[in-house]
């Protein structure tokens, strides 16, 4: 069966770093392309980042464009979210989903916070 597990979340101060994963099984990983979706306290999920099958067939929501990376190795099966310079406003719960299956994870929690 189709399984997406998230880490790497925590407590981060503003202007610091996390590196989020999603270790994916029971699909072809490589011939997907992958997502990150964050959703806050309050707001609906929203698209963050997606990855086609390289790091030139990317998309970023204009909101982390810059500051977030997107990444994948396919030979294990994990899809990455680099975040930098985090600000309070990127406090969520992120998910990470293969594009043409209708799968999440449990999601990994990202607090910004002084």
């Amino acid at each position: 069966q189709v399984q997406l597990v998230e880490s790497g979340g925590g407590l981060v101060q503003p202007g610091g770093s996390l590196t989020l994963s999603c270790a994916a099984s029971g699909f072809t990983f490589s011939r997907n392309a992958m997502s990150w979706y964050r959703r806050a306290p309050g707001k609906e999920r929203e698209l963050v980042a997606s990855i086609i099958n390289t790091e030139r067939s990317t998309y970023y929501a204009d909101s982390v464009k810059g500051r977030f990376t997107i990444s994948r190795d396919n030979a294990k099966n994990t899809v990455y979210l680099q975040m930098n310079s985090l600000k309070p406003e990127d406090t969520a719960i992120y998910y990470c989903k293969a594009n043409s299956l209708p799968f999440w994870g449990q999601g990994t929690q990202v607090t910004v916070s002084s």
